[in-house]
């Protein structure tokens, strides 16, 4: 065997406490490593005082090469690779994913039997909502920003068309405008709290409830329960000056019944004012308004007709999942996006299509390629979206620096999407399909790779240039 060439080193951070560390290394093996099992030899597991180790060899099947692996858990999750000379780089890239992806999916699992709480100070006292709640909605709202309620009209133009008829498709293109124009309070209605420079941080409480008591606890805590726990926790830390802490926690867990662990316990604090004016700073514009809903969805968004009326909505599911310096990222890309106006762009964009149709598009082609036109059309015009996202994506990487870190968030947040894109017969699909986002992956190998993004002088005309070669390549 070749002597290993070099050692990778990175570290996956995860928002599971070090209670779950062994559970997560056990995982990977049972969910990765032994259905491919034929990759991988040498597999070894142990654990020394706090710290848990998984170690394999990572084989290619022909004997070309080898990856050594470990898989250190303390207070962190520490990974190593030692390739032989001759890995490709797409193999290390792929296998370094695929643990990546494997933690995202084990936090998932965990997270189905975790206690969340956040707070805001000053604000209402609510529980989290699930996220079926309200996931079409806001998934749509950050799916498509203003195109959503374009196609809202498009549903409800017949009705418009019998009582205005010939001026029916101006009526609906000027009653979207006045949409576009109070965007910001639509999305502001959205969320639950606000953040302001007097009131700059939420709070998250989490609880991992252990395997043990989890019938009983959902037998016995109801929402309302919960929701005087959660408003007792808030009365005797946050509302007398004093941080949320283990001990308060653990007390007033007690006085329910609920015997609380150390170390399933974590909490955190993210000044998510500061965030978002440190973002609008490093682009030039002021701070926009800032709403939290309150939703296990991790996921942000950004609209307003004018700088001055503009808004970002950021999820608590978005403040769990991630770290600091990758919601930092996120939200650049949500202000470029303000920045750029572009809910305006979008918006002329699919009213001019509108319009076209109705007043210069022969009726006979519409009659014989309707629904052929409608597929071409929106496809178009997600696609010419697909440049917006792809462009904000460079935007966030020049004024917040730190690529790479962005695509890690996106790596955290779209994980269940990467494994459906490396599917081949989804590719063209990711593409042409009706959703202004580029494929995730495609994201994440370009911000990845982008070297030095204060060389890029154009950064849509580089995005419109990358996407289309995207669609080509796939």
């Amino acid at each position: 065997m070749e002597t290993p060439e070099r050692t990778i080193s990175f570290e996956i951070r995860t928002e599971v406490t070090e209670a779950y560390f062994g559970d997560l290394l056990t995982f990977i093996y049972q969910n990765y490593i032994f259905p491919l099992h034929l990759h991988f030899t040498n597999i070894r597991q142990w654990s020394v005082d706090r710290k848990k180790t998984l170690a394999f060899t990572f084989l290619d099947t022909q004997g070309r090469w080898y990856i050594d692996v470990e898989i250190e858990a303390e207070q962190v999750v520490k990974v190593m690779m030692r390739p032989s000379v001759t890995v490709p780089k797409s193999v290390l890239d792929r296998l370094k994913e695929d643990l990546i992806i494997n933690v995202q999916f084990f936090e998932e699992k965990i997270r189905r039997n975790t206690l969340y709480f956040a707070f805001v100070e000053s604000e209402k006292i609510m529980l989290e909502r699930p996220p079926e709640k309200r996931k079409k909605v806001l998934g749509q709202i950050f799916r498509g920003n203003m195109l959503f309620f374009f196609m809202i009209f498009i549903l409800i133009s017949i009705a418009v068309f019998q009582v205005f008829q010939e001026y029916a498709p101006i009526v609906l293109v000027l009653s979207q405008f006045v949409i576009v124009l109070f965007a910001d309070k639509i999305l502001m209605r959205m969320g639950e709290w606000s953040m302001t420079p007097d009131n700059p941080y939420v709070h998250i409480l989490q609880y991992h409830i252990p395997r043990e008591d989890l019938s009983t606890f959902r037998e016995r805590y109801n929402r309302d329960l919960l929701l005087r726990i959660k408003r007792e926790i808030y009365e005797e830390t946050l509302a007398v000056g004093r941080p949320i802490d283990y001990e308060t926690a653990q007390r007033v867990f007690s006085r329910y019944g609920i015997t609380c662990k150390p170390e399933n316990l974590s909490t955190k604090m993210i000044n998510v004012y500061d965030l978002v004016r440190e973002a609008a700073e490093r682009f030039n514009i002021p701070v926009p308004k800032i709403r939290i809903a309150n939703i296990i969805l991790p996921n942000a968004g950004a609209t307003g007709p004018t700088l001055n009326r503009s808004l970002v909505l950021i999820t608590s599911g978005l403040l769990v999942q991630l770290e600091e310096d990758e919601i930092f990222s996120v939200v650049g890309h949500e202000i470029s996006h303000l920045k750029a106006r572009d809910p305006l762009v979008l918006f002329a964009l699919t009213s001019a299509e509108y319009l076209f149709r109705v007043y210069l598009l022969p009726p006979y082609i519409f009659f014989f390629f309707g629904f052929f036109y409608f597929f071409l059309i929106l496809s178009g015009i997600y696609f010419v979206a697909k440049f917006f996202e792809a462009r904000a994506d460079l935007e966030s990487a020049i004024k917040i620096g730190r690529p790479e870190v962005l695509a890690g968030a996106l790596r955290k947040i779209g994980y269940r999407k990467i494994q459906m894109e490396r599917l081949r017969y989804s590719r063209i699909g990711n593409w042409l399909g009706i959703d202004p986002h580029p494929p995730i992956s495609f994201r994440i190998n370009r911000l990845e790779n982008l070297g030095d993004p204060s060389r890029i002088r154009h950064t849509f005309v580089r995005s419109m240039i990358d996407c289309i070669k995207g669609l080509i390549g796939s």
